[in-house]
């Protein structure tokens, strides 16, 4: 009898440290960071999405594909049919992969032929190369640099005015320490809409 009632109450205890984590864990914790996120940091936290005239154009954080000669091109997205957010991944094929060196020298042309590139030309690996997440919205400040003249005869001005947009549109390095300036593509397409038809 007495072991009877030892194991009612260590049930009756353990029933309600698991309901008491529950709520904390799953309840308290969450609405904390949640919280805490909108006052630190609430563009970050709610996507960093880019509204124009009340309508959401995207997030500065995720790629979107831009194809034509009016716009800056993103980087290859390897996330699903490309810039899928519900699958983003890159392609894990490895540096001896004969599938990825194809895919190189096909985007490799491609980029050449878009832009007008002599072959002589170096170009950026961003050009060419799928990001980790496939979602990577920047692109290098050369391979701007390259897609300037295109999109500059293709909106009817002069390169110079496509360049000046790159410099306004670049963002250092993280904390002044950590990765290259970039340029992000929807932000700069973006402006460029609005600037230059």
């Amino acid at each position: 009898m007495k072991n009877m009632k030892n194991i009612t109450l260590e049930l009756r205890r353990a029933l309600l440290a698991t309901l008491a984590l529950a709520m904390i864990c799953s309840g308290l914790y969450p609405l904390a960071v949640w919280a805490l996120a909108q006052v630190l940091f609430p563009d970050q936290a709610n996507g960093s999405l880019i509204e124009e005239r009340q309508v959401i154009r995207g997030s500065r954080l995720i790629a979107q594909g831009f194809s034509g000669p009016r716009y800056f091109h993103p980087r290859p997205s390897a996330a699903g049919q490309g810039y899928d957010g519900l699958r983003s991944a890159g392609s894990n094929l490895g540096p001896l992969s004969q599938t990825l060196n194809d895919a190189l020298q096909e985007r490799l042309a491609r980029y050449r032929a878009e832009n007008g590139l002599a072959p002589d030309v170096s170009v950026p690996a961003d050009a060419v190369t799928a990001s980790a997440s496939g979602l990577d919205p920047h692109i290098s400040l050369k391979n701007a640099r390259l897609q300037a003249p295109r999109v500059a005869a293709a909106r009817g001005v002069g390169p110079e005015n496509i360049l000046r947009q790159i410099e306004q549109y670049t963002e250092g390095r993280d904390w002044g320490l950590f990765g290259e300036p970039r340029v992000n593509v929807l932000v700069l397409n973006l402006a460029l809409d609005r600037q230059v038809r």
